[in-house]
Formats: C-alpha cells, structure tokens, sequence
C-alpha cells in the first residue's frame, strides 16, 4: 500500500470510530421541570415581582444570569422555609435595597424614582410654555418705522445700494 492508500484507510477508520460514538453515545433522561411544582409555582409568582440585578430592565423569573439563578435557588430556599411572599420581599429588600424590586413602595426614599419624571415632564412643559408666550411677545412687538425712515429705505431701494 503506498502512503495515499494508508492515509484514506486511517480517515475511513476515524469516520467509523466518530460514527460509532454518535450512535452509542446517550443522553441522560429529561428531567422534569418541577420536582416541586407548588414551589415552583409560587417561584414563578415572586420573581416576576422582581428585577434581575444584572440584567436591570428583566425580571428574576425572565432572566438567564447566572445571579439570577444564584436568586431563584435562594427564594427556592426560603419558600421551604415557609416564609411569606412578603417576607421574602423584604428579605430581599434588606439585603440588595429597593432596587431589587419591579414596583417599589412609595416612601420617601423612592419618591424621586416614582416622581421624578413626571416632574421633569412638568418642566419641560413650563420652560416650553415660557419660551413661546416669551417668542410671541417678541414678534407682536412691530416697530413703526418714522417718515424720515421710510425715505431712507425707499432711496436705498431705488439706487441698489447695500447700507
């Protein structure tokens, strides 16, 4: 056999070889998604409530970070722990502030965040207001111009003249 030959048998033999691992090669069985399904309903229910830290503009239950797993597995935890929804809430209130929620409460600490742009709304349309009444008296402000003037320009006219 010459080297051509050997090189096409060893490819042929690492094909078979590949083709024999694919074939026997098995995959673990599916598990199913909720060995706990109250749990894990009630997990849906809380972390829809709440933010991803990571992701910021996604909920827990939405979001495929790895922290976000880290917090599943911790509100899975204090859910065995029988622990209220709103105990879990302020549980984790206290450890990552009001961020961590979807709908803060309204207190004085979040005011800005739940008033905030409708102020800024507010003041756009005030300075808006203030800027066209302002335009508008400038315009209604016509200046009649004196005969002497009106010559003036009636000369300028007449000889081509730039002043």
């Amino acid at each position: 056999m010459n080297f051509l030959g050997i090189k096409q048998l060893g490819q042929g033999l690492c094909f078979w070889l590949a083709a024999l691992l694919v074939v026997t090669a098995q995959g673990k069985e599916a598990e199913p998604l909720a060995k706990e399904p109250l749990i894990e309903q009630r997990l849906i229910h809380i972390s829809e409530e709440l933010r991803c830290l990571v992701c910021q503009n996604e909920s827990l239950a939405s979001s495929r970070a790895e922290l976000a797993n880290d917090l599943r597995e911790e509100v899975r935890q204090l859910i065995r722990q029988d622990q209220s929804d709103v105990q879990i809430k302020a549980y984790l209130v206290a450890r990552y502030g009001d961020f961590v929620l979807y709908r803060p409460e309204v207190k004085p600490l979040t005011w800005l965040l739940w008033f905030g742009p409708f102020a800024l709304l507010l003041i756009g349309l005030l300075g808006m207001a203030l800027y066209v009444r302002q335009r508008q008296a400038l315009q209604s402000q016509t200046r009649v111009l004196s005969e002497k003037e009106h010559e003036q320009v009636r000369a300028l006219l007449k000889s081509g003249e730039l002043p």
